[in-house]
C-alpha cells in the first residue's frame, strides 16, 4: 500500500496468495465481505509516513560468542531479515564505521522501495551493507544502485513481483570501481575474494529489496523459480581495455562525461554463456564474423521477457573481452557496427513467432512490431547494451537477456575522506594493485 503512494497503515483485507491462483476456491472472499465493507467505510486517514524513524535495536544475549552467534542467526532467519547465509550483525558500532562512506548525511531520505513501501534512508543502505559484510567504500555505489532501482523509470514497483525472475544488474562504470576493487576482469559476475565489492553490493540491494520491500518468495517477490542470484550481479566495465575511440558505457548510454563515477542499472532475467571462438584456425576476419553470427543467434532465441525493453529499454546486455574488442577495433568494428550487426541478424522470421503463439504477446506489449518480418528483437539498435567486461581470453562472450523498460543511470556521489577509507581497505585487505594477486 505504502509502495504504491497510500497511507503506511491503509486499511487492508490479507488474503494468501494461493486464494488467487488458477484453479482455487474464492469463496472465502465472499464470506469476509464484511471486512471489506468495514476498510471503506470506517477507516480514516492517520499522518501519512514520509521518512524513516529511527532503525530499533535488537537485544541479543548468550553464554559465550559462539552461542551469541548462533542465536543471532537464528534470530535473523526467525525474523525473515536473512537471505539464509551468514549475516554480519548490524551493530551500531559497524553501522556507524559503514556510515563513514557517505557523503550525505544518515537520515537522508533515498525513497520507498517497493513493492511494500518501506522508506529507504542513508542510515537503512548502510545497515544492509553491514549485514551483508560490506565496507564502507562500498556505500556511495550502494546508494547510486539504489537511487537508479527507485527511479520510477525503472519499472521496479512491477518487476520487483514479477513471475519471470527477474534481478538487478548494476554497471559501474569510473575510477572508483578500480579504487574499491570491483572486478572488471575473470570472473567478473562472481564469486571472487579478490575482488569482494560486487557481491557485498548486489547482496545489501537483495537485502533492502526483501527487508523494506517485502521481496518474500511468494509474498513480495513472485519469482517463480528465483533469480539464482544472493549477490544480483554488480561488476565494472573494463575501461581500461576499451580500444581507442570507443566510450565507456555510461557515456554511451547516459551521457555522463568519460571518468564519471556512475551507475547503470538494468533488469535482467537470465544469463548465457556464448562459445564466440571457431572451433578451426582461420583468420582473424573470418573468427570475428562467424563469431557474430553466433551471438546473434543466441539473441535471436531471447525469451519474452524483452518485450518491455523493447521500445525505450534494452532487450539485454552483451560482454565481450578486451582481447576480441581490441581485434574487431583493429578490424574497423565499432560499438555501433557491432549493435547494428547483432540488431540485424538477431530478427525473428515471423512464421516462427506465430508457430510458437509469440506473435500474441508481441500485438499486447509492443503492438507496432507486430507486422514486422522478420521481427527486430528491439526498436533499434541502439537499445542493445554491449559492454567490455570479462576475463582476458578470446573464446566466449556473455549475454544477460533484460526484462527493462528503461536502462537508469546515476553518478555516484563520493565522500571527501574516500581516500582516507582507501588507504584503510590497503591496511586491511592488502594492497590491492594486481602485483598483489596471488
Amino acid at each position: 500500500m505504502s509502495g504504491s503512494g497510500l497511507a503506511a497503515d491503509a486499511a487492508m483485507v490479507v488474503f494468501p496468495i494461493d486464494l488467487f491462483l488458477p484453479g482455487s476456491d474464492i469463496h472465502s472472499v465472499v464470506e469476509r465481505k464484511a471486512e471489506f465493507y468495514d476498510a471503506l467505510t470506517r477507516w480514516s486517514a492517520p499522518a501519512a509516513v514520509t521518512s524513516a524513524k529511527g532503525a530499533r535495536l535488537v537485544q541479543v544475549s548468550a553464554a559465550d560468542h559462539d552461542a551469541l552467534q548462533t542465536k543471532v542467526a537464528n534470530q535473523y532467519l526467525s525474523s525473515l531479515w536473512g537471505d539464509g547465509l551468514p549475516i554480519v550483525p548490524a551493530t551500531e558500532a559497524r553501522v556507524a564505521w559503514i556510515l563513514r562512506g557517505s557523503a550525505g548525511p544518515r537520515e537522508k531520505v533515498l525513497g520507498k522501495f517497493p513493492p511494500r513501501g518501506g522508506v529507504a534512508t542513508v542510515e537503512s543502505v548502510a545497515i544492509a551493507l553491514a549485514m551483508a559484510g560490506g565496507r564502507p567504500e562500498y556505500l556511495p555505489v550502494l546508494i547510486a544502485a539504489v537511487e537508479a532501482f527507485l527511479d520510477p523509470h525503472s519499472d521496479s514497483a512491477a518487476l520487483q513481483a514479477d513471475s519471470g525472475s527477474v534481478y538487478p544488474v548494476i554497471i559501474v562504470n569510473g575510477p572508483i570501481a578500480r579504487q574499491i576493487r570491483l572486478n572488471s576482469g575473470f570472473g567478473c559476475l562472481g564469486p571472487d575474494p579478490q575482488h569482494p565489492a560486487g557481491a557485498s553490493i548486489g547482496r545489501a540491494l537483495r537485502l533492502l529489496q526483501q527487508n523494506l520491500g517485502g521481496a518474500l518468495p511468494g509474498i513480495g517477490a513472485m519469482a517463480m523459480y528465483g533469480g539464482m542470484r544472493y549477490t544480483n550481479a554488480v561488476f565494472a566495465e573494463d575501461e581500461a581495455g576499451l580500444p581507442a575511440g570507443w566510450l565507456p558505457h555510461c557515456t554511451e548510454r547516459h551521457g555522463y562525461a568519460p571518468g564519471t563515477n556512475a551507475v547503470s542499472l538494468v533488469f535482467a532475467n537470465g544469463v548465457t554463456n556464448i562459445k564466440r571462438r571457431s572451433a578451426v584456425k582461420e583468420t582473424a576476419e573470418d573468427d570475428i564474423e562467424r563469431g557474430m553470427y553466433r551471438i546473434a543467434d543466441v539473441l535471436r532465441g531471447a525469451q519474452l521477457g524483452i518485450l518491455p525493453g523493447y521500445r525505450e529499454g534494452t532487450p539485454g546486455v552483451l560482454m565481450i573481452p578486451q582481447v576480441i574488442a581490441q581485434v574487431m577495433a583493429g578490424l574497423g568494428w565499432t560499438q555501433e557496427s557491432i549493435r547494428e550487426f547483432l540488431w540485424e541478424h538477431s530478427k525473428v522470421p515471423m512464421s516462427q513467432l506465430r508457430r510458437s503463439g509469440a506473435i500474441e504477446w508481441i500485438e499486447i506489449q509492443a503492438a507496432e512490431s507486430a507486422g514486422l518480418d522478420p521481427w527486430p528483437i528491439a526498436s533499434r539498435a541502439d537499445n542493445l547494451v554491449v559492454l567490455v567486461a570479462g576475463g582476458g581470453h578470446p573464446t566466449n562472450a556473455c549475454w544477460l537477456p533484460a526484462c527493462c523498460p528503461h536502462v537508469i543511470g546515476r553518478t555516484i556521489s563520493v565522500p571527501e575522506r574516500l581516500d582516507e577509507l582507501l588507504a584503510e581497505a590497503d591496511r586491511d585487505l592488502g594492497c590491492g594493485s594486481e602485483a598483489c594477486v596471488i
